[in-house]
C-alpha cells in the first residue's frame, strides 16, 4: 500500500529522516512509515513543500527534467533585483554543478511584493543600508542548489527559499512542519501525474 504526504520543511532541517552532524532530519518533526522517502530534497537551508512517498514511481517521474513538472519558489534575494536580472533567469543561466558548468532550462522569472510566509526562524539578517526583493521563480528541474546558484550567477544572492508549490500542489496555509496525508488519486492529480 503506497503512502503520500506533504510536509512544509522548516529552515534548518535536513531532508532526511536521519541527523547528520549539527543538523536535524525530518525524523526529528515527523514519524511517516519506513518505507517512504522524500521526493527530491530541499537544503537545510531551503523551507517549503517536500513531497514524501514509497511510491518509486512517483519520484522517478517527478524528477525527470524531461516530464517538465513545475515547481514554484518564493526568493528573497539582496538587493533591489532587476527586470533585466529576472529576464537572464528565465532564459537560464550557466551555473556550476559539481564542478561543471551548466545552462539552466527556461523558467519563469517574476518580481513581486513581499509574499504572506511565516517569520523565518531564525529571521533573515536585516541591514538598513541594502535593500531586498522578492521573485518568484518557476523551473522544470531541480539541480543541487540551483536557485541559489541562479541568483547569484545575476548578482542577486538569494537570503530565504521557500518551495510553494509542485504541480498544483500548493503550501497554502501549511506552517513549518505541518504534515498532510493524501490519498493517492488526489496526490497524482495536484502533482499532475
Amino acid at each position: 500500500m503506497f503512502s503520500y504526504y506533504v510536509i512544509y520543511k522548516p529552515y534548518g532541517i535536513l531532508s532526511q529522516f536521519t541527523d547528520e552532524g549539527n543538523k536535524k532530519g525530518l525524523a526529528s518533526i515527523i514519524s511517516v512509515p519506513k518505507d517512504c522517502y522524500p521526493v527530491g530534497r530541499l537544503d537545510a537551508d531551503s523551507e517549503g513543500l517536500l513531497l514524501i512517498t514509497n511510491d518509486k514511481s512517483v519520484n522517478h517521474r517527478l524528477l525527470n527534467p524531461n516530464s517538465e513538472h513545475k515547481r514554484t519558489y518564493l526568493v528573497q534575494v539582496d538587493g533591489d533585483i532587476k527586470i533585466g536580472a529576472c529576464t537572464k533567469l528565465a532564459r537560464g543561466v550557466t551555473i556550476k554543478v559539481e564542478g561543471k558548468e551548466y545552462k539552466t532550462m527556461p523558467g519563469v522569472c517574476t518580481k513581486i511584493e513581499e509574499p504572506e510566509l511565516p517569520p523565518r526562524n531564525p529571521p533573515v539578517r536585516f541591514r538598513k543600508t541594502i535593500p531586498t526583493s522578492w521573485i518568484k521563480l518557476q523551473l522544470i528541474e531541480g539541480k543541487n542548489r540551483q536557485v541559489r546558484h541562479m541568483t547569484a550567477s545575476v548578482g542577486f544572492p538569494t537570503l530565504r527559499l521557500v518551495r510553494s508549490k509542485i504541480g498544483m500542489l500548493e503550501l497554502g496555509p501549511m506552517l513549518p512542519g505541518d504534515v498532510i496525508e493524501m490519498r493517492r488519486d488526489e496526490f497524482l492529480r495536484k502533482v499532475g501525474l
